[in-house]
């Protein structure tokens, strides 16, 4: 089987890139099974209704948040409705929707985390001690489990990677928006990235323009953060190769396109 993730997909550009690249990399690379986060997707700013429809009708099947789920509060009004939008697990148990999902594909099911960091990230509940128990919980019904975890620090990503290697079929990080060049597969069998990247403005800072970031490390002040919503753009994702019967990973490969990009 193939998975494919589509690393934070940011405002305006982001939804652009998907809808121009996302039909030729399935054309290119045939996934069986397709992962996005999308807690960007909304101007940078949390997701609504509007745009997790978009990511469907798109051919996405799961649609995992981060730090920013709750940044659009219409979120509220559809989260608990849907198998197929997840937040961060280890978010209070009081939190609508839930972190774990199941969907079929053809014979099989692919059980797909969602979990955030905790170090230079929101106060949440530890997230190895949720993961483990989520574990757990999904291989009571597949081998094939997929989990995102969207995070600040690489040495916690790293030991996350470590942490669930030879139990899930991949771990990949998000959230810092720049993709890393050392995705590999564990010994036991972990595909694993350190952070996919992003997909949205390529010449703003991690999404957002420019001026105003550059200004508010220069000044200190407060300053509102706008996404950047013209210009040149990219597509950052994976592609994780998994043994349907075992859910371990062969592969993984980086996919990152530019939108002046000929593919």
């Amino acid at each position: 089987m193939k998975i494919l993730f589509i690393g934070d997909i940011y405002g305006s550009l982001g939804r652009e890139m998907i809808k121009e690249k996302l039909p030729k990399i399935k054309e290119k690379y045939k996934p069986h099974f397709i992962i996005a986060n999308g807690e960007n997707i909304c101007h940078g700013k949390g997701i609504n209704e509007k745009y997790y429809k978009f990511l469907l009708e798109q051919g996405v099947n799961v649609i995992t948040l981060g730090n920013h789920t709750w940044d659009n509060r219409s979120v509220f009004d559809f989260i608990d409705d849907t198998d197929k939008l997840i937040r961060p697990a280890n978010f209070p148990d009081s939190n609508p929707g839930k972190g774990l999902t199941f969907v079929k594909f053809n014979a099989y099911e692919v059980a797909v985390i969602s979990i955030q960091g905790r170090t230079f990230m929101p106060m949440s509940n530890c997230p190895f001690e949720k993961v483990d128990k989520l574990i757990e919980e999904a291989k009571k019904r597949t081998n094939i489990i997929f989990v995102d975890f969207h995070a600040e620090a690489t040495s916690e990503k790293v030991a996350m990677g470590y942490f669930l290697d030879g139990r899930a079929s991949a771990v990949v990080g998000t959230h810092t928006h720049v993709p890393t060049a050392d995705e590999r597969v564990l010994a036991k069998g972990t595909a694993y990235i350190t952070d996919v990247g992003m997909t949205g403005p390529l010449d703003g800072v991690i999404g957002v323009e420019r001026e105003n970031v550059i200004n508010k490390f220069i000044t200190g002040l407060p300053i509102r953060f706008n996404a950047l919503e013209q210009g040149a753009a990219q597509l950052n994702a994976v592609l994780v190769d998994i043994n349907e019967k075992t859910g371990k990973a062969t592969a993984i490969e980086r996919i990152n396109l530019k939108k002046e990009s000929a593919f």
